[in-house]
């Protein structure tokens, strides 16, 4: 999960992540300083390298905030704020997730009704000129000023472009 999450970021790692880190590290076991640095290593592969001076601050700001606590051995684990913080740190995330989900999904619609509209004016660009032959010279008039009206809004880029660019393959 986090491997994954640095081989698409890559080394920027956003302020408060190692915070986050930490927490989600511990909410599975307990863990020194020093073995938090080496997963941290490990899960990147080798993209962040956590510094001491970053870990062991960071440690004993979450030990005074009461969400770690240091047992007899060295290590640090969560205390029951801590995990209750850890759960609402992933409820927040799949709330984030879930919206995103929607998003993306909004963004798929938007294309699949842009490529329905594209098609759908083609069909009635292909349907009038089809019955051109057929039209009265009023009516052949008529959709000649209206096209050639369309064509100067759009050559003078008349035409407001509102929302989001909507790229078409």
């Amino acid at each position: 999960m986090i491997s994954e999450w640095f081989q698409r970021v890559g080394s920027s790692v956003p302020r408060g992540f190692s915070r986050y880190f930490i927490l989600e590290l511990l909410k599975k076991k307990e863990h020194t300083g020093k073995e938090i640095i080496d997963y941290a290593v490990e899960q990147s592969n080798g993209i962040w390298k956590p510094s001491p001076g970053l870990i062991y601050p960071l440690l004993g700001r979450l030990l005074d905030e009461g969400l770690i606590q240091e047992t007899k051995d060295g290590k640090y684990q969560l205390t029951k704020r801590g995990a209750e913080t850890a759960q609402d740190v992933d409820k927040v995330n799949d709330i984030v997730k879930k919206q995103l989900d929607v998003l993306f999904r909004l963004g798929n619609v938007g294309r699949f009704v842009a490529m329905d509209l594209l098609e759908k004016i083609s069909s009635m660009g292909a349907i009038l000129s089809s019955n051109v032959a057929n039209m009265t010279n009023e009516e052949t008039e008529k959709y000649r000023k209206f096209l050639q009206e369309e064509l100067k809004k759009i050559d003078a880029k008349d035409v407001e472009k509102k929302g989001k660019k909507i790229k078409i393959d």
